[in-house]
Order: structure tokens, then sequence, then C-alpha cells
């Protein structure tokens, strides 16, 4: 046999070593041997997406993984990686600004992503808000995590000082309006979204006219404390508040003068009087 022969054999053997290496089941593979196979530029995306099922597999394997440029070159992978438990936060977050926009929305809904680095991906994702079409705003008002969809509240494309017509509103706010149906939103997120210094008349009198929002208590007093409420809206708000609750609000209330006084005369009135 000729020294190319033996070459060539060699070479065959090497392959097929590998081969056996990288068809592997990955929950059968030690440590050391996790690390060599993840380095490997013939490893396919099969077996990372395999690999990254794994709820054990170590920070190291997934740093060294996160280093092979060859198998982070599909799409699924890139995202099974960032979704990962156990990958590391300066990894997983320079990642995901690599994503489309439903790429985001899916990571930061994933049941395996740490907290903080689901804040991290929301960050991204609203950053990105005014440069996705309305269709994308809408499926992420009503599909994105509750932090999003708050954002989104903020998005009006048509912003007036007076709101009287319900179809005004219906016309010109569908993205807020899906946001505020989206499942993931919650009372906390609504209140601070009305108490923004962006919130618009038209959120206000969305949200006062919402039929799950506006009976929170919490939600009403909010409400009160903004510039935008109505005073027929006001006055039904501050009946079920106690008179020194609603002096507190009131006090720091963004409301015209002439409402704020009207709300007090109206408690005032409504107060039984003073035993002796």
């Amino acid at each position: 046999m000729s020294d190319r022969e033996m070459s060539e054999d060699e070479g065959l053997e090497e392959e097929a070593a590998r081969s056996s290496t990288v068809s592997a089941m990955p929950s059968a593979l030690a440590p050391a041997d996790l690390l060599r196979t993840v380095a490997d530029p013939a490893l396919t995306e099969d077996f990372a997406l395999a690999l990254l099922k794994r709820a054990d597999l170590p920070p190291e394997v997934i740093e060294q993984l996160a280093k092979n440029t060859n198998a982070l070159k599909t799409r699924k992978v890139k995202i099974a990686l960032a979704s990962h438990p156990k990958t590391p936060r300066h990894v997983s977050v320079p990642l995901a600004r690599q994503f489309y926009t439903f790429d985001l929305m899916k990571v930061a809904l994933s049941s395996t992503v740490p907290a903080d680095v689901k804040v991290a991906v929301d960050d991204v994702l609203i950053s990105r808000l005014k440069t996705v079409t309305v269709g994308e705003r809408l499926t992420l008002a009503r599909r994105a995590s509750g932090r999003v969809a708050a954002a989104l509240l903020l998005d009006v494309e048509t912003i007036g000082t007076t709101i009287t017509d319900a179809k005004i509103v219906a016309r010109e706010t569908r993205v807020m309006r899906a946001a505020l149906e989206n499942p993931r939103l919650t009372e906390t997120l609504v209140i601070n979204s009305v108490l923004r210094p962006a919130a618009s008349a038209v959120l206000v009198y969305a949200v006062a006219q919402h039929t799950k929002w506006s009976c929170r208590r919490e939600i009403r007093a909010a409400l009160l404390r903004t510039a935008h409420l109505s005073l027929a809206r006001a006055l039904e708000f501050s009946r079920e508040i106690p008179g020194p609750l609603l002096h507190e609000v009131l006090a720091a209330s963004h409301l015209p003068a002439q409402i704020k006084d009207q709300l007090l005369r109206e408690s005032q009135a409504s107060s039984p009087p003073a035993s002796c």
C-alpha cells in the first residue's frame, strides 16, 4: 500500500470517528466529549438542537457552542441557544439583538429563559417598535409580553387633545386597543402607562371606557390623576373613593381645576354629617 493510499485511509478513519461522535446521542456524551463535539465545525443543526434540549447542559459547553460559527449559521440554533436556561446573559442578549421581531417575541415568552434575560430581550423589542409595520405591532400587541403590550399602549396613530367620539378612537387606536386585550397585560402596567407623561387623551379615554380595566379601583384612581379624564367619568369614578383618599388623589391630579373643584363639592355633599 502506498503512502498516498495510507494517508487517504487515515483521513477516512478520522472522518468516520468524527461523524460517529457527532451522531452520538447527546445524553450519552461525557462533559469532555461534549466540549469537543460542540467545537467541531462539522456539528450539524439537528445535533446542536438535540443537544440544546438538555436542561442540564453545562454552561462551559454552551459557551463553546456559541463560539462555533458554523453551527450558529442557522436561525433555529441561535434561537435555541438564546432560549436555553443555562446560557450566560453575555451570550444570549447579544445573540438576541440579531433576531427578527417575532423571534425576539418567541425568546421573551419562552418558559426556559431567565427573567433578567427576558427583560433585556423585551427592551430590544421595545426599542424597535417604531421601525416595524402596523401589522407587526398589532401581532405584538396581541401576543407579546405584558411589558411590550404596555409600551404599545402609547402607540397612537393620531393623538387628539379631546376625545368624545368612540368611532374616532376605534379607527385611530387599533394597536392600543389590541394591547388592552393582551392576556399578559397587568393592572400595574396599565396604571404605569396612563400615568406616563407620554400618555395621550386617547389612551385615557380607551382605558376609562374599557369593560375590564375601567372597573378596577386602582386604575380609576390613576385615571383621576391624569389631565384627560372627562367630567362624566371623573364624577363616576370619584363616587366610590372615600373623601380623604379623594383629596389625596386630586392633590396629585392634572385634571383642570374646575373639574377637581366639582369633584370635591360632590364628595362633600354626599358625605354623611358629622355626629355631635
